[in-house]
């Protein structure tokens, strides 16, 4: 598809979160506005469709989204990747990824192209209609499974997530367990994410692994990886949800008040890019969600022939950034410190 193309691609005007000045506390700490360095991460959101709507989620997904990857979009997020060698990992999320009808053909093409994939999964899509293969598909082509666990309690998950959740989760991480995910050896990756049910910092990451692989493991036989611990960012569905319940100032107040210089190098914005369901480019996955493009550079997946050339571009940033600097940090690799 020519670059030309993008001459007409619409694209949304800046928009930053309102709030405290992320860069004007960057630079009290000695830090200049943060660029990009070697991009290593592609972050591919194929949409908001989902068979869920959970309270925490920023991407405010669910079954009655419409937005979704088309395959045009998908073929040129393809042939952008091959032209770009320093991309390591392909990073596909949602939404419920897998609802996207081009998920399977980013995957095995990725996985043709030598790139680490991932799938940000949900579990309980395993047991969707059409959906019965899924596992199995993950494993042939290896791909890693970072799946969304808030609890190793059901009242806790299903508070969150919705009434059976907890249930057919530990239903599908069993699943994957017979499989060989994160069974020792196997070299099938399956990471577990924990978001807090409320409005205050994840726990300190490793001490909180270690009780969800001590309690999964007794109660239900399950064994993974890594855990994730990942702060719930102050937009869309959270932050809906802080405003009704009068909350919003605390908690953009404890983020501010718990800001760490240390997780500031290790930002993942410095190292991926995203691109949304309609090939519009973000710095990150809560940029996208808030509209806010890229803060230098191209603006579509069809003006760029390599994300190799992002390197050392401004990334944007907004109040929001306080979530991902607070505590341990956090990013979606988990926390950063």
């Amino acid at each position: 598809m020519s670059a030309s193309v993008s001459r007409t691609w619409p694209v949304p005007g800046p928009t930053r979160a309102a709030g405290p000045d992320f860069e004007a506390l960057l630079g009290k700490h000695g830090f200049a506005a943060p660029v990009r360095g070697r991009v290593t991460t592609l972050q591919i959101n194929v949409g908001k469709l989902c068979n869920q709507a959970c309270h925490h989620c920023h991407v405010e997904a669910g079954p009655k989204r419409t937005e979704v990857m088309s395959p045009w979009v998908a073929e040129r997020a393809l042939s952008v990747l091959a032209a770009s060698p320093g991309i390591e990992l392909v990073d596909i999320t949602g939404g419920a990824p897998e609802l996207c009808p081009s998920f399977r053909r980013l995957v095995t093409e990725s996985r043709r192209l030598g790139r680490r994939v991932i799938d940000r999964c949900n579990l309980t899509i395993l047991f969707e209609a059409g959906q019965e293969d899924l596992a199995g598909f993950l494993a042939e082509n290896k791909v890693g499974v970072v799946a969304s666990l808030p609890c190793y309690l059901e009242e806790n998950v299903d508070g969150q997530r919705g009434r059976g959740v907890f249930k057919k989760s530990i239903d599908a991480l069993q699943r994957l367990n017979a499989l060989g995910y994160g069974r020792r050896g196997a070299g099938l990756e399956l990471d577990l994410v924990y978001n807090p049910l409320g409005p205050y910092l994840p726990p300190q990451e490793s001490r909180l692994e270690a009780d969800y692989k001590r309690e999964l493991l007794a109660r239900y036989g399950i064994e993974f990886d890594c855990l994730l611990a990942i702060t719930n960012m102050p937009i869309r569905r959270f932050a809906e949800l802080l405003q009704r319940s009068g909350e919003y100032e605390a908690y953009m107040g404890l983020l501010v008040n718990h800001f760490n210089p240390a997780a500031v190098p290790g930002l993942m914005c410095r190292s991926l890019v995203s691109v949304g369901w309609d090939g519009l480019l973000y710095d990150c996955d809560f940029n996208q969600m808030l509209e806010m493009p890229l803060g230098a550079g191209p603006r579509t997946l069809f003006e760029i022939d390599s994300l190799d050339t992002l390197a050392g571009a401004r990334i944007a940033t907004g109040s929001h950034c306080f979530g991902c600097t607070a505590g341990a940090g956090s990013s979606c690799g988990g926390s950063v410190t």
